[in-house]
């Protein structure tokens, strides 16, 4: 059946188009406040009220301009629709109940064909106070939002925490070495709202959590990545990048990112000439300074989004050795 504007049966079905908070989802749901892996804090279309109202079509062109502005944000294709005008013929249920669920869909996934993000400048470097560490480093940095809702947003219209692990350090041995391929390794940690990636490759994956994005956390840390080296004599050095919330997703405001780095090796790196009889290791445990970056990369307004959410502030939380 096609639909006529000014149609006055039509008002039970806009408002499913518009306000629907179960499959199909409505626009509001998906765009608006929404609630868990739905909402983008876009501003709310009117539903009309039942009987004998009639649907305008304005009202028909505000929800399909606000679908193409999301399209547009999220990357996907919509049926080909142009504005309508009085008398004109509505597209048809199925094609905008179908834009509506890929468009829904998208949101549920965390937005990942998005290409308007900007990526900040550094916005914590935390650094290990001195070198020489005996068997762990770590590292603790966060970033907080607005309200639980901005949080949900931020991740669902494609935003990202990004962490880099590196090392600083005076000379060059094998143990640094060691530690710096493990950042290398890593590359960008990105946690996005359904997953995490990992830039870098190489060194063994020991621990695997990277199926882990926002929405999966809670209160505990979850691991996200152990990588362990595969440099001689430092097999059982590791470096962790694991993450959590203040409170569910829901309630949640603040993201807490840890970097662990262990060094449990034997160490048999001689690093200055060592004239002793028998010879001892001048530094058994010479480990570098390690460094921990935190970064956002956060949605624009520049294709479709009227407004865009963003962190509140970033912090440092712990840096400590043992």
């Amino acid at each position: 059946m096609a639909y006529q504007a000014g149609d006055t049966i039509l008002d039970d079905q806009y408002n499913t188009f518009v306000n629907s908070s179960s499959s199909p989802f409505g626009y509001n749901h998906f765009a608006g406040t929404g609630s868990g892996e739905y909402g983008l804090g876009q501003t709310e279309i009117a539903t009309v009220t039942g009987g004998a109202t009639t649907i305008t079509a304005s009202q028909w062109n505000t929800l399909f301009t606000a679908m193409d502005n999301i399209a547009n944000h999220t990357n996907d294709t919509l049926t080909s629709r142009s504005l309508v005008s009085a008398g004109d013929t509505i597209a048809i249920k199925a094609a905008v109940e179908a834009d509506l669920a890929t468009l829904a869909a998208s949101v549920a996934a965390g937005s990942p064909n998005a290409t308007a993000l900007d990526t900040s400048a550094a916005l914590q470097t935390v650094t290990t106070a001195a070198e020489g560490w005996d068997t762990s480093a770590t590292q603790e940095v966060s970033v907080t939002f607005a309200s639980a809702d901005t949080m949900r947003h931020f991740f669902n219209a494609g935003g990202k925490v990004r962490v880099t692990v590196g090392t600083s350090q005076v000379v060059t041995d094998a143990k640094d070495t060691a530690f710096a391929d493990l950042g290398t390794a890593l590359g960008n940690i990105d946690i996005a709202a359904q997953s995490t990636a990992r830039s870098g490759s190489g060194e063994t994956l020991t621990e695997n959590g990277l199926a882990n994005g926002f929405h999966d956390l809670g209160t505990g840390y979850t691991t996200l990545i152990t990588l362990t080296s595969d440099n001689t004599n430092y097999t059982s050095n590791t470096v962790s990048i694991a993450a959590k919330l203040d409170a569910a997703v829901g309630t949640a405001t603040v993201m807490t990112i840890k970097m662990t780095a262990t060094d449990p090796a034997d160490d048999t790196q001689y690093t200055v000439p060592n004239t002793e009889s028998p010879a001892v290791a001048a530094a058994v445990n010479d480990t570098p300074k390690m460094v921990t970056t935190l970064f956002t990369i956060s949605p624009n307004t520049d294709e479709g989004l009227a407004t865009a959410p963003a962190i509140l502030t970033s912090a440092t939380e712990s840096n400590t050795v043992v």
